[in-house]
């Protein structure tokens, strides 16, 4: 709790990164694919003398250097803004582990820029053998930006043992390539290759059926028919590679997807199946398309099935990227950092080696956090020190249930906004509401409880994060959600705090965290 909590209603902070993500994917991928696909329609044109060809690229480069040159870089700088203020401990261990990762990466990227406006605004211009050598430096420094990027993706998914290893040790940076080439780079880099090739296809489909085809019929039916078979590697390739990645996963990302198939009737997490499903269903659909209506009748396709083309492959590329985010539950790095930025590999605290979860469980989860004022921490931790008690339901008559004065309401929304934001909502996406409709004070208890013990055979275990905190904390998250989601309109827990007179500095960071 080193840094803000962005509080985004309805649909989550999560959902932020994830829409400007897949934004960028379809043109990020798109820039790699065109890359490779402008200058090898270039030299093909060359080679067999097609001038007509050499009257449509620069049409598709135009098209090109705008979506990707201005989309495509504007969403990747949101993706950083977005990651920095949802993930910053996350974005803060990518940072320091591979800022000459992201250094290289930016090289590349500028090259990208350069060459893109160098090589549309030379058309005609300058010798034609020059020219096509513009285009293979730009393939070259987009493929390069994702043969980087690609390392540290997969980073997050496996970071490998030798950089577990030393997690947490201040020596990370000297296991660079071990978590760069990390069990999922090479088969993630293929899958991701392919769909750069596909989507150069699609989009050179949405360009090529604007040509006339009945005035430039002979040139439409090459173009289109070109572009068609751009889709065929992924086709053929993709089942293959996909089943490779599927075999270096982790055994907790085979136990989600186990869990989503087995339990897809009785919805128990099978978000992630649902989304598999739906890529492949969509990636089926778009070569049928291509094929039955692009290849076997170019002349007659039009722009609009272009876009339905493009839209399928929106939802394809949408529910693929969100089935490889689910994989990584419940941690935002594997095995290292949990999705509420909690560390599971052991850190260096008052010189000794000892796990977040353990230090927070033990000193307090909120003593860490800058939205409190240190006259709050100090009653905090003497409240916690007087206690007795432990979390257990209120039937067994071994606790009392505490009153939602505004100070516990305070805490428990402090507790709210470290551990849970970061997956749900209180009334949106994953809403707390909705998950814990019908569940009155003592069966939230038992459901934090479980979450704060953290069994092994915890059902909670294989896709949420350990709950983390004190009795006293727990407790005031207990009273929090209780009131959020069985209290009344008048007495919702965000206006008990703000009613509160003596609160005025402690409301201020509230709001401010909130966003």
């Amino acid at each position: 709790m080193n840094y803000p909590v962005w509080d985004v209603p309805g649909i989550g902070s999560g959902w932020v990164i994830g829409m400007i993500a897949i934004f960028h994917v379809m043109i990020s991928h798109f820039a790699i694919g065109g890359g490779l696909y402008l200058p090898i329609a270039e030299a093909t044109a060359m080679k067999r003398g097609r001038k007509d060809w050499l009257e449509f690229l620069p049409r598709h480069s135009k098209f090109f250097l705008i979506l990707t040159g201005v989309y495509g870089a504007v969403s990747g700088v949101g993706i950083w803004f977005a990651i920095g203020l949802a993930a910053p401990e996350a974005t803060s261990t990518l940072i320091h582990n591979f800022v000459f990762g992201w250094a290289i990466e930016w090289v590349f990227f500028m090259v990208e820029l350069s060459t893109v406006a160098v090589y549309y605004y030379t058309w005609n211009r300058i010798p034609a053998r020059l020219h096509l050598k513009v285009g293979w430096l730009y393939a070259a420094a987009s493929i390069m930006t994702l043969v980087v990027i690609n390392g540290i993706l997969t980073f997050m998914l496996t970071p490998g043992e030798a950089w577990l290893a030393v997690a947490g040790t201040g020596e990370e940076s000297s296991k660079f390539f071990q978590a760069f080439f990390n069990p999922t780079y090479w088969p993630s880099l293929i899958l991701r290759t392919l769909v750069c090739l596909s989507l150069a296809g699609i989009w050179a489909l949405v360009t090529g059926s604007l040509l006339d085809g009945d005035r430039q019929a002979a040139l439409k039916t090459t173009v289109v028919r070109w572009s068609v078979l751009w889709l065929l590697p992924s086709f053929f390739l993709m089942p293959f590679v996909f089943l490779w990645y599927l075999l270096v996963i982790p055994e907790s990302a085979k136990d989600l997807l186990s869990l989503g198939v087995s339990t897809i009737g009785s919805g128990t997490f099978t978000q992630v199946t649902r989304t598999v499903l739906i890529s492949i269903m969509s990636s089926a659909t778009i070569v049928f398309v291509a094929y039955f209506i692009a290849y076997r009748h170019p002349r007659e396709f039009r722009f609009g099935y272009a876009c339905m083309l493009l839209i399928v492959a929106l939802l394809a590329t949408a529910s693929t990227e969100q089935a490889r985010e689910m994989l990584r539950k419940p941690y935002v790095v594997g095995e290292h950092m949990y999705s509420n930025a909690v560390r599971k590999t052991p850190v260096k605290i008052d010189g000794k080696m000892v796990t977040e979860v353990e230090h927070f469980n033990t000193s307090g989860y909120l003593t860490n956090t800058p939205w409190a004022t240190g006259d709050e921490k100090v009653a905090w931790a003497k409240t916690d020190s007087e206690r007795e008690t432990r979390i257990v339901p209120v039937s067994t008559g071994e606790s009392q249930r505490p009153a939602a004065t505004p100070e516990t309401l305070w805490r428990g929304e402090l507790m709210f906004r470290g551990q849970c934001l970061a997956c749900h909502t209180r009334e949106g996406y994953r809403s707390m509401k909705r998950l814990l409709h019908g569940r009155e004070y003592e069966s939230i208890g038992n459901a934090l409880g479980m979450l704060h013990d953290y069994s092994e055979d915890s059902p909670y275990r294989a896709f949420m994060p350990p709950l983390v905190g004190t009795e006293g904390e727990i407790e005031a998250l207990q009273v929090y959600l209780d009131q959020l989601v069985n209290g009344t309109a008048e007495s919702t827990p965000s206006q008990s705090v703000v009613a509160e007179p003596d609160k005025g500095d402690s409301t201020g960071h509230a709001e401010s965290a909130g966003g």
